[in-house]
């Protein structure tokens, strides 16, 4: 889906909302609410007015690495994005140009062997392209293999141009991050979380809105070339499997935080295999711990599972699980919009940015959040798209 429309410069999220005045929190963004056509404004504090009792809201729990680090190419500067660890110790990484105003711009990567010097007397060799049309990512062996030591020593958070400053880490870290055993994250913060508070959390919880938390270590973002999301580690586990069942089994709504969270429990959904399209590998050839048979069951159930996703959410593969979705405002080009029209349909979505753009709310990570839910009606079907 591509929206003819245009966003302006000055509605990129520049800092935190927390940085743009005095007293605010992370949760002073604006909430668009769309419900099908039907749009409506909202404070993101109002949420917890706007679910109700029942309704189940899924978390990613991955924390956000410093995944920027500096290197040099020769006699040149380079600023290494490290993206995903594959199933045999590689990273896929994006090499990028640093400019004059402290962030970066794409370069194409490659060719094979070249070979770039991080800080500490680390190597890292480019071997392939992470896809066969892809320029910008490529597997990488690192000659250390702590690489999650590397970041938190030398990294910093990845940093795009529409951005005013450099920020700490605990900047990037929603509510919902979890540190993990083997130092793996997100490249890239899954921001549709950031502005939860645990004030929020609280005043969600003591009116019946229920949280399952699933894991989607995300990879850098295709701000560039707009190329759908590469392969990406998930992990749903039993007990959010069996609320999100059960939820699904009642009156109560399971909606998504952020498109991560989508994919991950509709890779999860039988009676495909855990991976997405029949229990799809990763890189390398990496397989989920859990194989595809574990998936079968009840048409449309969620079970647990865990291993690599290349499950691309489309209007033609539909959602099964997801009955809306909060999220950030997404790039009119961007390959996320896709998901979106799966979840609410192409006339809400269409209807709900030419909203943003007249209500001037802020795009990108920092910025507002918009509200996806179903319409009201008796008789509104589970599933959207293609279902089965």
């Amino acid at each position: 889906m591509t929206l003819a429309l245009r966003v302006p410069e000055e509605l990129s999220a520049r800092v935190p909302a927390e940085q743009r005045g005095t007293g605010l929190g992370r949760d002073a963004v604006r909430l668009l609410v769309s419900r099908g056509t039907a749009v409506s404004h909202h404070r993101f504090g109002e949420l917890p007015g706007l679910l109700r009792a029942g309704d189940l809201l899924v978390v990613n729990t991955s924390p956000t690495l410093a995944a920027a680090v500096d290197g040099r190419l020769g006699d040149a500067r380079v600023v290494v994005h490290f993206s995903t660890r594959g199933g045999d110790g590689r990273w896929a990484v994006e090499l990028r140009e640093p400019d004059d105003g402290g962030t970066t711009r794409a370069r194409a990567g490659g060719p094979a062997g070249t070979e770039v010097s991080l800080a500490g007397g680390v190597r890292l060799v480019l071997e392939a392209p992470q896809s066969a049309d892809g320029r910008r990512l490529w597997w990488a062996r690192v000659s250390d293999p702590d690489v999650p030591g590397l970041l938190r020593e030398y990294g910093r958070p990845i940093r795009y141009s529409y951005t005013e400053r450099d920020q700490p880490l605990s900047v990037y870290q929603t509510v919902f991050a979890l540190p993990s055993a083997d130092g793996a994250g997100s490249a890239e913060m899954p921001s549709a979380a950031r502005p939860f508070t645990a004030g929020m959390v609280a005043g969600l919880v003591s009116r019946g809105v229920q949280f399952a938390p699933v894991t989607l270590h995300t990879g850098v973002a295709s701000a560039e070339a707009h190329e759908p999301p590469y392969p990406e580690w998930y992990a749903v586990p039993e007990a959010s499997a069996r609320l999100i069942n059960a939820v699904r089994a009642g009156d109560g709504r399971v909606i998504a935080v952020g498109t991560t969270a989508v994919r991950a429990v509709e890779s999860a959904v039988g009676p495909e295999g855990p991976g997405g399209r029949q229990g799809a590998r990763g890189p390398q050839g990496a397989q989920g711990r859990r194989g595809a048979q574990e998936a079968q069951g009840p048409q449309g159930a969620v079970r647990a599972a865990e291993g690599w996703t290349d499950l691309v959410v489309t209007p033609e593969r539909g959602v099964r699980v997801v009955d809306g979705l909060l999220t950030g405002l997404h790039e009119p080009q961007a390959s996320h919009l896709l998901m979106l029209e799966a979840v609410a349909g192409r006339a809400a979505v269409g209807r709900g940015y030419e909203e943003a753009l007249r209500g001037r709310y802020l795009w990108h990570e920092f910025g507002d959040v918009h509200l996806l839910l179903p319409e009201e009606g008796p008789h509104r079907e589970r599933c959207s798209g293609n279902c089965w």
